[in-house]
């Protein structure tokens, strides 16, 4: 049986890491924290993390990619697409006039993920700019405490599932921003992951410049780009050793076992860059799972 460490039940991420996993045989260890989440396959309690890393509109969970570089010794194992739905959710008794109507001026305080929150901008803008914005820990969280506390007129941004979990309503289904919003899953963790023939592979690298190497950025680009290896995202991150010192984290759209990616990072190296591979991996496409998303 696989086991999984990840953000609590009824998130994004729940429902991300069952599409990934499909019907294998898994045990779900949930955390509320994300450093927990990590931790877990650290000491190996779990043999996979799941970590959302990118969004589509609020761009890269940097608290994430910074445990992956800084904190952690974690091989990626596999990526994949998740459509990222938020809805408002709460209690149809406390926010429906008596026409069966939301009547949004019933609705005081909004709480939710910071992410998810930044994904509902102008929904919140719009609809409820009287309303206090809290941010919390997860989705999950922002509901289950609009359960604790009824009568309060709270309401949550969410996850249909996590309002199941709870047994609250979903008052207005997909309150996000954009049609288009996705969030790019990570599995990490020491053990090869294999399921589903991949629709490709990737390569994330992360790379250090030598500090007296001017044109040093541009030479490493021009290793990938006179052999046509495709770089899907370029990111750069502060070391945290001084001001002004960056690495590159990059996605690669080939596998490590090729002939011409190892070449292109032996010709890296040889400039006095430092290169770190985070993970040779397969990719998975996106399995619409709303067909009005």
């Amino acid at each position: 049986m696989i086991k999984a460490a990840l953000l609590p039940a009824g998130s994004t991420s729940d429902d991300a890491a069952r599409q990934l996993f499909g019907g294998a045989q898994v045990e779900y260890r949930y955390h509320q924290l994300i450093a927990d989440v990590f931790l877990s396959t650290v000491n190996g309690h779990t043999d996979y993390s799941v970590i959302p890393i990118e969004n589509t509109i609020d761009g890269s969970v940097s608290l994430h990619t910074d445990w992956l570089v800084h904190e952690v010794e974690l091989p990626i194992q596999a990526e994949w697409v998740y459509p990222s739905v938020q809805n408002l959710i709460g209690r149809n008794s406390e926010s429906l006039d008596g026409s069966g109507e939301l009547d949004y001026d019933r609705i005081v305080k909004v709480m939710s993920h910071p992410v998810a929150m930044a994904q509902c901008t102008r929904f919140l803008r719009e609809r409820l700019p009287h309303a206090e914005l809290e941010n919390v820990s997860s989705t999950t969280e922002a509901i289950r405490m609009v359960k604790d506390n009824p009568g309060a007129g709270w309401a949550a941004i969410g996850q249909r599932s996590g309002a199941a979990l709870h047994g609250l309503d979903v008052l207005l289904e997909s309150v996000t921003d954009h049609n288009n919003n996705y969030t790019r899953f990570l599995l990490v963790g020491h053990k090869p992951f294999k399921a589903r023939e991949p629709d490709a592979f990737k390569t994330t690298i992360q790379i250090t410049l030598p500090e007296d190497y001017p044109g040093a950025l541009h030479q490493v680009l021009s290793a990938f780009a006179w052999r046509r290896i495709n770089l899907s995202r370029i990111e750069s991150r502060p070391t945290k050793k001084q001001l002004g010192s960056y690495y590159f984290l990059m996605d690669i759209e080939m596998s490590l076992d090729t002939v011409l990616l190892p070449a292109a990072i032996a010709e890296i190296e040889a400039i006095g860059c430092q290169v770190r591979i985070m993970g040779s991996y397969p990719s998975f496409a996106v399995i619409r799972t709303n067909p009005e998303v």
